[in-house]
């Protein structure tokens, strides 16, 4: 595959070049001019190319620069190194920058004594160096290779630099070892780019660069720096088992699938700030040694960090459909800035204060903001907090609608800033059966809501638990309210802690391991006056009384005439007695009807209304009468001590 266009910069190369085909306006051949003939080996005569064959040994360097090389010449060539003894072929210097290999250049086992130097090499097809040992550099600065690059199992002790190199195919470095770095800084690669299991001595960059397929360093150890910065990566990032024993740069990467970090270790800084991965990011059982800030990041899919260890204090900056800290370890205070997350900290270990925020503005890098994959929804959610220790938690502008909290450590040390929402109770009219039943408002716990929706006559509207998640019984939920009450009553927030002190009761009065006796006093106190939290119910039922109390002392209360007092008196010398006497009051008689007048109606209510004060009405009354205006006298007042309690519940702070 032989270049004809001309290169102004032919008279600049270091060597003397064949010429051959030159034209007017065409230079001809590139190739290096094989000493002592006038022509590269491309053009050499029969008889002087088999001379000079003739002529080289195992361990002769190669210095064919420029070359056209085809797959017969170039097996030709390496035959006249191979060892016999070893049956491998053996070079000095491998020299084939700006060579055009019209086919496989295969390289395949042959070990090279000193550099490996293909600087703008073209490659009509596959680059095989597999379980080739090359004690030099390896310089494919600039190379083309149309096909796949192999260097599986390749030994090279010095360098790899892939710098601009364009890689039609994969690039296939699975247990490779390099002793110095690996760099191929704005290459391209078009397919695939593995490196399993390789090890490298020095930096690994892959700056700017452009991979087609996926990217695989599974097992992999990377012993010096590490830099995806503004890489482009079309299709997965594979670095599971791999250990970054330097820095590790991935700012401004672009991964269009899945990213894995699964087991990995980072013992330097590890960067990721406007990475952008449109799967999912799995760092599970990461070990992040040292490390500042991770992010701002954008992931698509799920950002999972399952068993991972932060040593030291750690900012998170994150858009992501979905945050996974399941039994996650924080050894130091944590920050993380959420968009669009619902996060689940199930068994997550806070060993120092750890903030969730929900950052409204979208996150930006280097003044730019950065796109968020179709991320739509920017509420931050609460999945579950299930043996959290909350004492160390701290969640502002968090959504909990759907938060599991049974089983969470110190609960009532949970702190809760902004803007936070609760699951609530259905709104509206709602059917149990054939009778319409509406809710009143409340915060709820989103278990509740599941066992709610498995009771056989339930009314609808609550939510059911998600699958495989077994709906909690009200003994199990009471605590758990308890513990939110006491953390809203701790944080001055009354009306907050009368919602839970509601669900609490509701819990225990529903629950199975109370007496009856105690629930049917509980079924009472709900009645009247929702557990001293309902003024509306116990205004109801105070109305109600003083209305059953008037209408009582109207028809019964109420003698038939007001007593008269009659008078008596004995004269017995200069001594003179009065007796007077009060007639017991009579009894209404007559229809009920006529009972029911103006006259009447005003002395019941003065007598009621003066009963709900604990004051007597000084009125005479029935027998019926003074028992009522003794029972009113206990219960109204009683009913109204509840409604001032439920209005105060709802305004103190």
């Amino acid at each position: 595959m032989t270049s004809t266009s001309p290169d102004a910069n032919l008279d600049a190369l270091p060597w003397s070049y064949c010429r051959h085909g030159a034209a007017a306006n065409d230079v001809g051949c590139r190739g290096l001019v094989v000493e002592p003939y006038t022509a590269c080996l491309a053009h050499l005569g029969d008889a002087d190319r088999s001379a000079y064959l003739a002529g080289l040994y195992p361990g002769a360097d190669l210095d064919h620069r420029g070359t056209p090389i085809s797959e017969e010449l170039l097996s030709e060539l390496l035959g006249a190194v191979t060892d016999p003894h070893a049956a491998r072929a053996r070079l000095g210097h491998a020299r084939f920058g700006l060579a055009t290999f019209s086919g496989d250049a295969d390289f395949g086992g042959a070990e090279i004594d000193g550099d490996a130097d293909f600087t703008e090499a073209e490659i009509g097809g596959d680059a095989d160096f597999t379980r080739a040992v090359i004690a030099g550099n390896a310089l494919f600065v600039g190379a083309s290779i149309r096909g796949d690059a192999q260097f599986s199992s390749v030994e090279i002790r010095g360098n790899a630099q892939f710098d601009g190199a364009k890689i039609g195919g994969h690039a296939q470095f699975a247990r490779a070892t390099i002793g110095g770095y690996a760099w191929f800084v704005r290459a391209e690669v078009g397919r695939d780019a593995q490196f399993p299991r390789a090890q490298i001595g020095s930096d690994t960059w892959f700056a700017s660069a452009s991979v087609g397929g996926h990217v695989q360093f599974g097992g992999a150890t990377l012993r010096g720096d590490t830099a995806f910065r503004g890489a482009t990566i079309v299709g997965d990032v594979q670095f599971v088992g791999a250990a970054f024993e330097g820095d590790a740069t991935f700012r401004g990467a672009t991964v269009g699938g899945h990213a894995g970090f699964g087991g990995v270790t980072f013992r330097g800084d590890a960067r990721f700030g406007g990475v952008t991965i449109g799967g999912d990011a799995t760092f599970r059982r990461v070990v992040f040694h040292h490390v500042a800030t991770v992010g701002p990041l954008v992931c698509a899919g799920s950002l999972d960090l399952t068993e991972a260890v932060f040593g030291t204090a750690v900012t998170i900056e994150a858009a992501a459909a979905t945050l996974v800290c399941r039994r996650t370890r924080w050894a130091s205070t944590a920050v993380l800035r959420l968009r669009h997350a619902t996060f689940d900290l199930s068994d997550a270990v806070l060993e120092h204060p750890v903030s969730i925020t929900a950052r409204a503005k979208r996150f930006t890098q280097d003044e730019q903001e950065i796109p968020e994959l179709g991320l739509a929804d920017p509420r931050v959610r609460a999945a579950s907090l299930r043996g959290v220790d909350a004492a160390h938690l701290v969640l502002t502008d968090v959504d909990l609608t759907d938060c599991l909290f049974a089983g969470t450590v110190h609960l009532d040390q949970l702190r809760l800033d902004g803007l936070y929402v609760f699951a609530t109770t259905p709104t509206g009219l709602r059917r149990r059966g054939p009778v319409p039943v509406r809710w009143t408002p409340r915060r709820t716990l989103a278990e509740e809501h599941h066992w709610r929706a498995t009771r056989p006559a339930r009314a609808g509207g609550w939510t059911s638990a998600p699958d495989g998640e077994v709906p909690l019984q009200p003994a199990a939920l009471a605590p758990v309210y308890r513990q939110l009450r006491k953390a809203f009553e701790d944080a001055k927030h009354e009306p907050g802690a009368a919602d839970f002190y509601y669900g609490e009761m509701e819990m225990r009065r529903h629950a199975h391991d109370i007496p009856r006796s105690e629930r049917a006093l509980l079924t009472t106190y709900w009645a009247l006056s929702g557990y001293g939290l309902r003024a509306s119910r116990a205004l109801g039922w105070l109305l109600g009384g003083i209305a059953a109390t008037v209408l009582a002392m109207v028809l019964w209360g109420l003698p038939k005439e007001d007593s008269k007092p009659q008078s008596t008196g004995t004269l017995t010398g200069h001594s003179f007695t009065l007796t007077t006497d009060e007639p017991e009051p009579v009894n209404p008689d007559g229809p009920y009807r006529k009972r029911l007048t103006t006259t009447r109606f005003e002395k019941s209510l003065r007598v009621v209304i003066n009963s709900v004060v604990f004051r007597s009405s000084g009125q005479d009354l029935t027998t019926a009468g003074t028992y009522t205006e003794m029972a009113s006298r206990l219960v109204e007042p009683a009913l109204l001590g509840l409604a001032v309690l439920a209005v105060r519940g709802r305004l103190k702070r």
